[in-house]
């Protein structure tokens, strides 16, 4: 098998935790695949070694990573290569054991004067998947101190162009998902009012970080997360992914131990992200994500799980079925799991 991330996370891998629910049904909507980028590929086969590794993940969603782009032709459609390598992925996990592909979020520019040209090649060439655009918004004037910086412009989130082409979205009736950094809440609010027919999800908890400039802060940047988290839930369009907080900007540091973190140490360091999130958004409005393998830098697939299922498990069951699946389902239209009618 190949793999990504440290190589710490092998040891993780060949003795998992074992789960807290094995039972649970999983929608995990966030992931990503590519040939090279790292330490190695993560493919159709490196997924299926992680959900299968104890927990019932029956389906993912594929989220954009600029992997496998065109390299002729138009520059705005070359994204939809990404999708074309997905789509092909997809079909092949269809038939095999591990957990399906459902759905898959592109790439696009929404700024872009052709922006429906490039969402109908995208829904062409994603085989009945493609269920959404991610055109992130991460910029930090400190690019040189992460290890994943964003490629946004500064002011992305104010540009009108971009905003037109996020209404569009919503028009369409597909999905607009983003990533930024904890200090860029505050206009991601304000983005989200300006577009209320668009279904907007915000990915990795609005990202706080935690290295650079910002290590050492950690208690003052939650407290303004708290609240622009407040104001992000006021906008009923916007869903929450939670997850993508054991990455090494986060600066935790698990991803520079010998060892992953286990589900304890992230219920320890993370539930109470978690449970702000779930008391201003509900459960309705939120989903568990794994974020792999981004965040297999720092822990196991059955570890990250684990930890979920602890944080929810005090919940009632209806709230669980929200977070681990339900709301995915109908954010992504993916329907009922093969097998369950």
């Amino acid at each position: 098998m190949s793999g990504f991330g440290h190589p710490a996370l092998f040891a993780g891998d060949q003795q998992p935790e074992e789960p807290v629910d094995a039972q649970r049904e999983i929608v995990d909507p966030h992931h990503h695949f590519w040939h090279s980028r790292g330490n190695g590929p993560y493919l159709l086969e490196d997924l299926w070694a992680d959900t299968g590794s104890g927990h019932n993940v029956t389906r993912t969603v594929f989220v954009e990573c600029r992997a496998n782009y065109r390299e002729t032709g138009p520059e705005e459609l070359r994204c939809v290569g990404e999708t074309e390598f997905v789509a092909a992925i997809a079909s092949a996990s269809a038939t095999g054991a591990g957990a399906r592909v459902s759905g898959i979020v592109a790439h696009a520019d929404l700024r872009h004067e052709r922006l429906d040209e490039v969402l109908h090649a995208h829904e062409e060439a994603g085989s009945g998947l493609f269920r959404g655009i991610r055109h992130a918004g991460a910029c930090d004037p400190h690019p040189e101190v992460l290890s994943i910086p964003g490629r946004a412009p500064e002011g992305l989130y104010r540009d009108e162009s971009f905003r037109h082409g996020l209404r569009r979205l919503g028009e369409r009736g597909l999905t607009y998902d983003t990533w930024h950094y904890h200090h860029q809440n505050a206009d991601f609010a304000d983005l989200a009012r300006s577009a209320p027919e668009t279904t907007m999800v915000l990915d990795h908890f609005g990202t706080p970080l935690g290295v650079g400039p910002y290590a050492g802060r950690r208690e003052e940047i939650y407290d303004d997360w708290r609240r622009d988290i407040e104001a992000i839930a006021e906008c009923p369009n916007v869903v929450a992914k939670l997850g993508g907080l054991a990455m090494p900007d986060n600066g935790f540091g698990w991803s520079e131990r010998a060892t992953p973190a286990t589900s304890d140490e992230l219920v320890e360091q993370h539930e109470r992200y978690y449970l702000h999130m779930l008391e201003h958004f509900g459960a309705g409005r939120c989903m568990f994500e794994s974020n792999f393998p981004v965040d297999k830098l720092s822990v196991s697939y059955a570890a990250y799980w684990n930890a979920a299922q602890k944080i929810a498990g005090r919940l009632p069951e209806e709230d669980q079925i929200a977070l681990f699946s339900g709301t995915a389902e109908r954010v992504y239209r993916l329907g009922a799991a093969p097998g369950n009618g």
